[in-house]
């Protein structure tokens, strides 16, 4: 791919669609060329379910990227997420014909290929099948296989599943706004890609980005992704529990989480009064710091330890040196990052996007709300593959180069094919669901 090359990263989120527009410099880094965002009106817990006013809010985004960036946008790259999606851990098999020959990228696309023909449960297709590690020839621990020796080919593959009715909305919506996409990328990966370093997910790190509506959480070791989850709770039911906790409307609950919130009661916050100005000339309400600190905590300790207990789940708590980052909105609430602390027993910081960027926009988006809109950006860089060894003869070279041109994206067949044909796709395609 180009490095001029324009990419659109487009985050459907609960509270916010955001709309970035990038391109790879000639560092490697991506400098961020403009960028839009709108309130989300249509998506609930990360999935939309009102096509119309969800549509206008992405119109409203990309009409203002458009303006920042002064390109026309066209394609973009989509963001999924919600508690609809799953992972799974399956191992597979491919028997080579030619294991006289070396393993070659193709070979590996075949594997790949073989698991997205796994059985899933109605109305449930394969978003994206992850490599783990790969076994030659019954000799495990290998990453990259490509040029070795061997007549049986495995690995051990993270197999992500999503509701095949939520991409379709999505892609009715990114139609009807007039645009195309591009790829469909889970979001917890793209925030990974924006705000993870590489020695982190050596060490072993996990991310737990809090959204408005969910909270995504994807577990790297040893350079590999090894777990992933959504939990059904995120920023808005805080500010629901604001709300119906100190009787205010949302938009004052929301605005006293965002201004005053802590996620921890310290000592001395119970003499700091909050004036609430009252509704419609009512008297104004009061209430001490103290109060709504204790409010948020309850709330946020019970998302933290959903995330212990995924942690514990995926057993890899223990092997989590590189402990835990944070990032989305939720990640910004005053002393959060010290109480996931105190929940997991893990070292904990907040991820920016900003080690990523460049260009005159990067101050403006190093902030956890942007990294999965960043990350979308990120992943729209078609990075190389392997290279085959020398010792291919040209003719296999020439092969192997034809191969490398019909590649598939590794992505569910059918999100694929909704990608690929359309709308006029989606209505013949009903008729069968």
């Amino acid at each position: 791919m180009s490095q001029e090359k324009i990419i659109v990263g487009l985050d459907i989120g609960t509270t916010k669609i955001v709309a970035l527009v990038g391109k790879q410099n000639e560092h490697g880094k991506i400098e961020i060329l403009g960028m839009g965002h709108a309130p989300s009106v249509g998506v609930h817990r990360g999935v939309v379910t009102h096509i119309l006013q969800t549509t206008e809010s992405i119109r409203k985004a990309i009409a203002d990227a458009e303006n920042a960036s002064g390109i026309d946008i066209r394609v973009v790259n989509v963001g999924i997420a919600g508690q609809h999606i799953r992972s799974y851990q399956h191992r597979g098999i491919y028997t080579r014909t030619n294991a006289d020959d070396i393993i070659t990228n193709r070979d590996v696309e075949n594997l790949i290929e073989n698991m997205h023909k796994l059985a899933m449960p109605p109305g449930e297709e394969i978003i994206h099948v992850l490599p783990q590690e790969y076994i030659i020839d019954n000799e495990i621990g290998h990453k990259d296989p490509v040029g070795a020796l061997g007549a049986r080919l495995e690995a051990n593959f993270h197999v992500i599943t999503g509701q095949v009715s939520a991409a379709k909305n999505i892609l009715k919506c990114v139609h009807m706004a007039g645009l195309e996409m591009e790829k469909l990328i889970l979001e917890p990966l793209a925030s990974s890609e924006a705000v993870l370093l590489n020695e982190e997910k050596e060490a072993g790190v996990a991310l737990v980005d809090i959204g408005g509506g969910t909270t995504d959480l994807a577990i790297f070791y040893d350079g590999i992704i090894r777990h992933t989850a959504v939990i059904p709770f995120g920023g808005n039911i805080i500010t629901e529990d604001i709300k119906n906790g100190c009787n205010l409307v949302k938009d004052t609950a929301e605005k006293l989480k965002v201004h005053h919130g802590s996620a921890l009661a310290l000592p001395g916050m119970e003499n700091t009064i909050i004036t609430i100005p009252g509704i419609a000339g009512r008297a104004p309400k009061q209430i001490s710091k103290q109060t709504l600190a204790g409010i948020i905590h309850a709330r946020m300790e019970e998302i933290f330890e959903y995330v212990d207990y995924e942690l514990r789940t995926s057993g890899y708590k223990d092997r989590l040196s590189a402990g835990i980052v944070m990032t989305g909105g939720g990640s910004m609430m005053k002393h959060s990052p010290q109480l996931m602390s105190l929940v997991t027993g893990k070292d904990t910081r907040v991820g920016l996007p900003h080690k990523h960027i460049a260009g005159d926009f990067a101050k403006r988006i190093a902030n956890p709300v942007f990294a999965t809109g960043v990350g979308l950006v990120m992943m729209g860089v078609e990075k190389p593959r392997t290279e085959l060894s020398d010792v291919y003869s040209d003719t296999q070279k020439k092969q192997q180069e034809h191969v490398r041109g019909a590649e598939k994206p590794r992505m569910g067949t059918y999100f694929q094919r909704l990608i690929n044909k359309g709308l006029g796709f989606l209505e013949d395609e009903e008729k069968e669901l």
